[in-house]
């Protein structure tokens, strides 16, 4: 419905402005990973403070500060009691704030090799991300794991953890997740996978009806349809620059520095421009996996835009779940939305879109079946990155719909800049 999803926006954007610099990003352990008594932490911080990051520190337990560093990076090794942890990494910062990051863990005595996903005899979708670790008694520790498809090493990579994304054709597969350690020995575990086909494809989005936008202005980023400083428009039916002789350009302007505009399509639900308004309510709650397909071209992106923004929003059940990703042309990096907590999370992805050329960019992400957005991977120009990275939804009451955003957001001097988009679809399954 319109007016609920401009306020998911509004709130979205809003929180931004408080917090879109701060964040905590975990590297190791790995979220929802078996690892041995000795627990190898390596994190770095960000944050908006003028004055930087203060120090990190790592929480076992609620209230038990175990480590702390000065600076923005954390790296070091704990020794843990057998148990299941929530693990908490925290920053702080020089002006007085302070971010954390939730990382469960369980630590074991027990030696083997521990998959976090895929789950066994599970129902995948094309990109099948393995998240593995291992533990072994050799006192050298672990020296490489790898990935058997149908009896074939298909990865290998040094070290006791691995996370990895294999493309795989509709089908059943008989995989294993080996590790090797350094005194000869070895141990794996079987995962069967069953990779269904590809979903349904809403193909050319931009060239679709149905599209609203709506400005946001600094400082507090609530949704304008007439905004003083800011302008905007969206031309249709673009020849050139073109991939499918039909593009859309979108354009930003004004006066008002960081202003942004959001442009964004109902697909499923009240005033879907696809002609699914699912009055039963039976396609959106079903879905679960979707994929983000976009080709953008720009001039100077790198020198003209803040960022631009790609997400994904599913409503039911009066539960919200929306899939973030920003490429934040001032850092070159990727960040992503946090649903539960409203704030952006910075990542150390490179993002580096090409200027004055269409770059291509595919978003893959999933509802897991405890209803947690899973970040899976971002392909950018053909090179894919794994995220993998998993927020809880927020409660909303009422929302309802599968809907997808487009949006551009202005620089220091609220330069005026064009992007043209073409062949944008999202799949779903």
């Amino acid at each position: 419905m319109k007016k609920q999803t401009r306020l998911s926006r509004a709130i979205l954007v809003f929180l931004f402005t408080a917090s879109a610099f701060a964040g905590v990003t975990v590297t190791s352990p790995i979220s929802g990973s078996t690892v041995g008594s000795s627990v190898k932490f390596a994190a770095s911080a960000t944050t908006s403070c003028s004055k930087g990051v203060a120090s990190m520190g790592i929480y076992p337990e609620t209230n038990q500060l175990a480590y702390v560093v000065k600076g923005n990076l954390l790296n070091t090794s704990l020794n843990l009691n057998p148990g299941t942890y929530n693990l908490t990494v925290q920053e702080w910062d020089n002006c007085g704030g302070a971010t954390k990051t939730k990382v469960p863990i369980t630590v074991t005595t027990s030696t083997g090799v521990w998959v976090v996903s895929p789950a066994n005899n599970s129902k995948v979708s094309s990109s099948v991300n393995y998240l593995a670790t291992a533990t072994t008694t050799c006192s050298a520790g672990v020296a490489s794991m790898g990935i058997y498809q149908n009896s074939q090493l298909v990865y290998s990579v040094a070290g006791a953890s691995l996370n990895h994304t294999l493309s795989l054709s509709p089908g059943t597969y008989q995989t294993t997740v080996k590790e090797w350690d350094k005194c000869g020995g070895s141990k794996g575990t079987s995962v069967t996978v069953t990779v269904t086909s590809s979903g349904k494809t809403f193909y050319n989005i931009q060239a679709a009806g149905g599209w609203q936008s709506y400005g946001q202005q600094p400082p507090d980023f609530v949704d304008c349809t007439s905004c003083s400083g800011l302008t905007w428009a969206m031309n249709q039916n673009i020849s050139n620059p073109s991939l499918s002789g039909n593009a859309t350009q979108y354009v930003i302007g004004g006066t008002t520095a960081y202003s942004d505009v959001l442009w964004l399509n109902h697909l499923i639900g009240p005033f879907s421009s696809q002609g699914l308004p699912d009055a039963g309510e039976t396609i959106v709650p079903n879905l679960h996996d979707f994929t983000y397909d976009i080709e953008f071209w720009g001039n100077s992106l790198t020198t003209v835009s803040n960022a631009l923004e790609f997400d994904i929003n599913q409503y039911f059940n009066n539960m919200g779940f929306i899939w973030g990703l920003e490429c934040r042309m001032w850092s070159h990096q990727w960040a992503l939305w946090d649903s539960y907590n409203k704030k952006w999370t910075s990542t150390s992805l490179p993002c580096t879109p090409v200027s004055n050329a269409w770059n291509h960019l595919i978003f893959d992400v999933e509802r897991t079946s405890s209803n947690q957005l899973l970040y899976k991977t971002v392909t950018l120009n053909g090179v894919t990155q794994t995220i993998n990275q998993t927020f809880d939804h927020f409660s909303v009451s009422g929302w309802y719909g599968l809907v997808l955003n487009y949006q551009m957001d202005g620089d220091y001097k609220q330069t005026n800049y064009s992007t043209y988009v073409d062949q944008l679809n999202l799949t779903y399954q």
